[in-house]
């Protein structure tokens, strides 16, 4: 096995790299030895049981509470952009683009690519993801926030394809804090941790209020959040049960156009679609089960989830109210045995069913062309009912070959089997039945049906560990996600039924890691092969057909100069290119342009940041924080361009008197004109959502 692994990466060409992380572990390998006091940072995101991060083989990277309170993210997007190969692009308000390992994803197929979790519960049921899911995790009071870099383990299914995030709330015991922050542009947050214990039962509730009037016109955000957590701890059996509860009330600002128009303060204050806004609310409610078997530990996770938004699009014609929601019931089972000293057994199986729906409604008539006038009419546009069930045994084991060698082996299987119900008539007419003219509506509504898709995955990897605070590994594996509802059923134009298949991805990776008292260190390579791609094509119809590749370094480190000053950098080199000639885009005189080998769009070679930290005395410190975004292409093409940036942050926080906290954070301090997106669009050119300026936050928490 450890031959096969190596050859395959000889195969890659990427002999160099791992000749090096060799090189560097063997010599690693005598200061962690002389340096064993390290401290042990656990995640959950790759075995849904709390594990270190250094036994884990992939790219795990976490951000901690201490982390998370001094960044004091007002969008998650501000703390997760701190790890090595994640570049969430930020929308306005609480919108983002996401982006682990890939290309910023936008679109038909988009949402897909990734699993969101909070608590190991994902936050969206499969076939049914929100683009900007993130805004339902607690985030903002989180005890951790974990990230699997690239293909999920056998413990995951669908869309833990580019990544895994996965937001832990505060325990039931965690302690108890008030928090205020205020800052520009009418901003201001309330947040609290209150506990409550009785006999073995502890009770925990965390909540954050936020209002933000916004630097745009009309861009004003309110969103609430709670968060129960109750504890029950008994000799043979103890569970976790946990509640959170997310309303959002967003009016949403829009792209400004025309090249570089961000450079222009007055126009990046401007809002072209100040009547767009997005209300969203969710729940989801969850208890851990954990029981002391004499065969092994069973854990049993049962859940139930609830989301609803009203969205208007005002980035499509006639700017159509969408209206969706969810309801959601499932449960993971999993049962973890060891057979002897060397061998790690862990089963299970995950179940889920879903009742979603999606209504498009416009109001008024469209404005525009003659054709878009006859194409997009007033009225409902699609109403559709879809159920699912989704049903995944899998399986993991370890084979600890010697002390410092082990191998892991493990395979899920997934079924998703949607029913659809059209509650309109079937075709691209009118809601009354009548018909468009230019040859039918846009919107194509197909008749009802049930579609399955089966999906298998495997998941290889080798560790050698050095010492006990560093080890070198690689890893073999594959990753796929169903075609979403609303890729199947929202259909356009003469489309009527879909032909999609399942999007496929093989990874190779090959990494090191390294704890030390002085140094942490997490350094990777790998190569991705993404086939079955789903995108809209030049013909508006939902296909299946591209092919991309990913290959791309990572590191995050972090390396204590003294025992004040603490130097840290999280960097990404990457190439993410069309790997075929998808009729994605046309070539200007109606035919199909040939992209492959080009870059994908949104998609940096070069991006990360640096921070130094500097204990100024025991009770007080200070962060300057460098951001680096490189350029990138705007279309598949590649003509048109964003130069990227590099903006500068600074945080302090001061402890005035013990239990009393007090924080203070510029972000843009040199106030630098930016893009937080650039796009490019055949209909309106060059678009931005413009960065914010210059900001100023201060807050303060007191504990008890």
């Amino acid at each position: 096995m450890e031959r096969h692994v190596w050859n395959f990466f000889k195969k890659l060409g990427l002999m160099p790299f791992l000749f090096s992380l060799s090189i560097t572990a063997q010599s690693a390998q005598v200061s962690s030895e002389v340096d064993s006091s390290t401290i042990e940072h656990v995640v959950t995101v790759a075995t849904r049981v709390p594990v270190s991060k250094l036994s884990i083989n992939g790219s795990v990277a976490s951000l901690e509470a201490d982390e998370l309170r001094i960044i004091g993210h007002t969008h998650v997007q501000e703390s997760l952009n701190r790890l090595a190969g994640v570049n969430l692009n930020r929308g306005n308000g609480q919108e983002y683009l996401p982006a682990i390992r890939s290309p910023v994803l936008t679109g038909a197929g988009g949402c897909g690519g990734f699993l969101m979790t909070e608590d190991g519960i994902p936050l969206r049921a499969a076939g049914f993801c929100n683009i900007n899911e993130l805004f339902e995790a607690h985030s903002e009071t989180a005890d951790r926030i974990e990230v699997l870099r690239g293909s999920g383990t056998a413990l995951y299914g669908s869309n833990a394809m580019h990544g895994v995030v996965n937001v832990v709330t505060a325990d039931a015991d965690g302690r108890e804090f008030l928090g205020v922050d205020v800052g520009e542009e009418g901003f201001s947050r309330l947040r609290f941790g209150i506990n409550a214990r009785a006999s073995d039962h502890v009770l925990g509730v965390r909540g954050t209020l936020t209002n933000d009037d916004g630097y745009r016109d009309d861009s004003g955000v309110n969103q609430e959040k709670l968060s129960f957590r109750h504890a029950y701890l008994g000799e043979s059996l103890d569970y976790h049960t946990g509640l959170t509860l997310i309303n959002l009330n967003q009016e949403t600002a829009g792209y400004i156009v025309g090249k570089d128009s961000f450079r222009s303060q007055e126009n990046a204050k401007q809002n072209p679609n100040p009547e767009a806004f997005r209300d969203a609310q969710a729940l989801r409610i969850w208890s851990k089960i954990r029981a002391e078997l004499p065969f092994g530990t069973l854990l049993m996770t049962p859940y139930f989830r609830r989301t609803e938004m009203d969205f208007l699009q005002h980035f499509l014609p006639g700017k159509p109210l969408e209206e969706n929601g969810q309801r959601s019931f499932g449960v993971q089972l999993s049962l973890l045995s060891q057979s002897s000293a060397r061998l790690n057994f862990t089963s299970g199986i995950d179940l889920e069913y879903t009742n979603g729906y999606l209504r498009q409604t416009q109001n008024s008539p469209t404005q525009g062309s003659a054709f878009l006038r006859a194409t997009i009419p007033t009225g409902k546009h699609y109403d559709y009912n879809v159920r699912a069930i989704q049903w995944a045994p899998f399986a993991e084991i370890t084979w600890k070959a010697q002390n410092d060698f082990s191998l892991t082996f493990g395979s899920r299987f997934e079924s998703m089997r949607y029913d659809y119900r059209n509650n309109m008539l079937a075709g691209r007419t009118r809601e009354d039945g009548s018909v468009c003219g230019f040859g039918g509506c846009r919107y194509s509504r197909p008749p009802s049906s049930v579609d399955s898709y089966d999906s298998t995955s495997f998941d290889i990897s080798a560790r050698y560990d050095f010492s006990r605070n560093s080890m070198i590994f690689a890893r073999l594996a594959s990753a796929f996600r169903a075609p979403q509802a609303t890729e199947l059923y929202r259909l356009q134009r003469g489309q009527e039924v879909t032909d999609l298949k399942s999007e496929n991805m093989d990874s190779a990776e090959v990494g090191l890691k390294l704890q030390t008292e002085l140094l942490s260190l997490v350094a990777s390579v790998y190569q991705m092969s993404k086939d079955n791609v789903i995108f809209r094509d030049t013909n508006y119809n939902n296909v299946s057909d591209g092919r991309t590749e990913h290959r791309g370094i990572e590191v995050d480190m972090a390396y204590d100069l003294s025992d004040k000053i603490r130097i840290s950098f999280s960097g990404t080199h990457v190439r993410h290119r069309y790997d075929n000639n998808p009729a994605l885009v046309r070539d200007g005189q109606g035919g199909q342009a040939l992209i492959l080998g080009n870059d994908v769009d949104t998609a940096p070679r070069n991006f990360g940041s640096a921070r130094i930290s500097w204990k100024i005395r025991p009770s007080a410190e200070l962060e300057l924080e460098w951001v680096k975004m490189g350029d990138y292409y705007l279309e598949p093409q590649n003509i048109h361009r964003y130069e990227g940036h590099d903006l500068i942050n600074l945080r302090t926080s001061w402890e005035v008197k013990r239990d009393i906290m007090m924080y203070a954070r510029v972000n843009n301090l040199t106030d630098r004109a930016y893009a937080k997106r650039a796009d490019y669009t055949g209909f309106t050119g060059y678009r931005y959502f413009p960065g914010t300026p210059r900001s100023v936050n201060v807050g303060f928490e007191v504990f008890w």
